[in-house]
This record gives structure tokens, C-alpha cells and sequence, in this order.
């Protein structure tokens, strides 16, 4: 508990993480390349990012590009943002909330890639509503996203991904919609740049195989 309340304690004091004890946390949407990047490069945000392995791993990648990684737990924010300090990411930044209330810190188009890595699956039909890939989030992801931006899901869960295909296969707004059940040998595996999470060195080796799906909305 004690080494928790620190972890608390020092992200509250990050320039590199927002949350709500901040006043940039209530100003923030549609401002991010002005009041916190200073810049205008595109924006790519990792939701329910826990640690921040594919903010971090893509904001090396990629310096003209920004990263937000976004998530509840002040834990794994204190892990992520530790990585960008250490590595010296000044195109990386935090963002400590729940994803129902993402509508409040972005604008309308300001995001230009969503990446959903290992979200937690809701595997009870009682939760389907809270899955990240239900109706209700993508109608916030659409909102967000620029037009021709990509919106990509990377899971090991097959409730999930076969969730997300039917929902997906469903719609008339969908487009380049492109889709493997085992990333690490299909061409799409380019695209996931071989970062890799702790939960998916977990699930990996325990032998599930890694599902990934991309597209984007039409306008």
C-alpha cells in the first residue's frame, strides 16, 4: 500500500501524466498538439494501455508523431511514464481516466490512429455493453478519429475477436478492413511493428495464438 501511495504521489508530480488532479485535465480536449505537445503532429492513443508497452514502443519508433497512452490504474501509468522519462519521450503523455468518458478529452477529429491492446474482454453476456469493441465505443472512436485514421485491435481473447468481427461485419460504415487470427505469421504482422505487452508474452507462450484487426470508419 505505502509503495502504491508513492507511485501516486510521484505521477501526480509528472508533467507527463494528466489526471484529474491537474488543471490541464479539464482543458485538455481538442488543445493536445497546443498546450501540451506544441506541435501539430498527428495522434495516435492506446486505450486501456496498462503499462504503455505500445505508447512507449511507438513513440521510439515514430518521434514526429504524438502518443497518448490511456488508462484508470495510477500503477501503470507510474510504470509507462517512468519509461518515457528514462528514454527522454518528449512526444508521449499519460492520460489517467476511464475510456467510457474519452468524449471528454478529445475533439471531434483530433485522433489520428486508436490502438485497443489486450482490453480486458468482458467475457459475460452481461458485460457485452462494456466490451471496447461494442456500439457504444465505436460510436466514440468515430467521432475521434480523422478521416481514413485506424482504429486497430490487438488481442489474444477469441470471445472477444469473434465479437468484434460480427459487430464489425454488421456495419455499412466500415472500410479496408483487414484481419488475422495469428499476427505472428500473416503479411499483417508488419503493422504491430513486433512490440509486444507482458500479457501477450504470457498468453503467448502459454500457446494462444494473437488475433489483430484493423480498419477505418467511412466518413
Amino acid at each position: 500500500m505505502k509503495r502504491k501511495q508513492e507511485r501516486f504521489r510521484i505521477i501526480e508530480e509528472r508533467a507527463n501524466v494528466i489526471e484529474p488532479s491537474k488543471a490541464i485535465y479539464n482543458c485538455i480536449k481538442g488543445n493536445w498538439c497546443k498546450d501540451y505537445f506544441n506541435n501539430e503532429n498527428p495522434i495516435t492513443i492506446e486505450l486501456a494501455c496498462g503499462r504503455g508497452e505500445y505508447t512507449i514502443g511507438l513513440a521510439s519508433r515514430f518521434p514526429d508523431r504524438n502518443y497518448i497512452g490511456v488508462d484508470l490504474k495510477g500503477e501503470r501509468i507510474w510504470k509507462g511514464s517512468t519509461w518515457a522519462l528514462e528514454q527522454n519521450l518528449n512526444n508521449v503523455a499519460f492520460l489517467r481516466t476511464q475510456i467510457l468518458n474519452i468524449e471528454f478529452f478529445f475533439g471531434d477529429a483530433e485522433v489520428d490512429e486508436i490502438w485497443l491492446t489486450f482490453p480486458d474482454p468482458r467475457p459475460r453476456k452481461r458485460d457485452i455493453k462494456r466490451r471496447l469493441t461494442s456500439p457504444r465505443f465505436l460510436a466514440m472512436y468515430k467521432k475521434l478519429l480523422k478521416r481514413g485514421g485506424y482504429l486497430r485491435l490487438k488481442t489474444d481473447n477469441t470471445i472477444l475477436f469473434e465479437y468484434t468481427l460480427e459487430s464489425l461485419q454488421e456495419r455499412n460504415d466500415i472500410d479496408d478492413f483487414q484481419f488475422t487470427r495469428d499476427i505472428y505469421n500473416d503479411p499483417l504482422r508488419p503493422e504491430c511493428f513486433d512490440i509486444r505487452t507482458r500479457y501477450e508474452e504470457e498468453f503467448a507462450a502459454k500457446g494462444e495464438s494473437i488475433k489483430y484487426l484493423r480498419f477505418r470508419f467511412k466518413s
